[in-house]
């Protein structure tokens, strides 16, 4: 789907700016997500990629400048957000089924110990469902896969109906074929119900034919537009004052050079990691 350009945004930030004693991560930042979006956020680790979205969720306070979700001060636990976290291993023998993490996200922000109502039991079957989990959903978490306890995830996330759905590296440790089945998820969420996504990520590849906008962000400093417009050899050799080559090959992109610091461990593109740059 095409985010209608005139609908009001679900999220803005105005002149934002976020530091660290007296290191950058980034300043100036304009930007407003429509429903519907799907904006993937791009750049090296601690460029604030996981920041930015802690001042989504009212956990981190800006510098300066402003965020406001439907034209409101952002606040902390806010249930017209979602937020799918880094895919983390729930290990076997936590006394905890499928059904149970998702109903987390059904009534877990409530006080008290949460109640098995018939109408979370009907919400939890049908957001179970929807991320295609039912066959799963009465089993040990930590007997599940990865990728089926990330599908888990997203569904908790959606239990409140978000207009907005943060996605901090959902697709980290999946082999390829779960990082397609969750970046499918999470597409058809923002097509069906209109949901803006805002989704961080090392790699681009997987999900780089949902995106219509990049924030990559680097060196203090960042950059924002489609994917054509944003990686690019000279955008992003801008970006980092540096020469950085950004490689095509078929439907997939690789960034090469970036300078040491930046990179995560490589320099140079590499074809079984995806966007070296990230």
């Amino acid at each position: 789907m095409t985010p209608d350009s005139a609908a009001a945004p679900v999220l803005s930030f105005a002149d934002a700016s976020l530091g660290f004693g007296s290191r950058i991560l980034w300043r100036g930042l304009d930007l407003n997500i429509r429903p519907g979006e799907f904006l993937a956020v791009l750049g090296p680790n601690g460029s604030g990629k996981t920041s930015l979205l802690k001042t989504i969720l009212g956990q981190q306070k800006l510098d300066s400048g402003s965020v406001t979700l439907a034209g409101a001060a952002v606040r902390h636990g806010d249930r017209r957000i979602g937020y799918i976290p880094q895919q983390k291993l729930i290990p076997a023998g936590v006394p905890l089924r499928g059904r149970d993490l998702v109903a987390l996200g059904v009534n877990g922000h409530r006080f008290g110990v949460p109640l098995a109502s018939r109408a979370v039991r009907r919400r939890v079957d049908e957001l179970l469902a929807d991320v295609g989990a039912t066959a799963y959903g009465d089993q040990p978490v930590g007997e599940l896969s990865g990728g089926e306890q990330q599908r888990l995830r997203v569904g908790q996330a959606l239990a409140g109906d978000p207009v907005l759905l943060l996605c901090d590296e959902p697709l980290l440790s999946l082999d390829l074929q779960h990082q397609r089945g969750v970046s499918e998820l999470i597409d058809r969420r923002r097509r069906e119900h209109n949901t803006a996504v805002v989704f961080v990520t090392h790699d681009v590849n997987p999900v780089l034919g949902m995106v219509d906008r990049i924030l990559y962000l680097a060196a203090g400093q960042f950059r924002e537009g489609t994917p054509a417009e944003v990686l690019r050899s000279d955008v992003l050799s801008e970006l980092y004052g540096t020469p950085v080559e950004v490689l095509r090959s078929g439907e997939r992109v690789f960034v090469a050079g970036v300078p040491d610091g930046h990179a995560e461990g490589h320099h140079h593109a590499d074809p079984h990691r995806g966007e070296g740059a990230s």
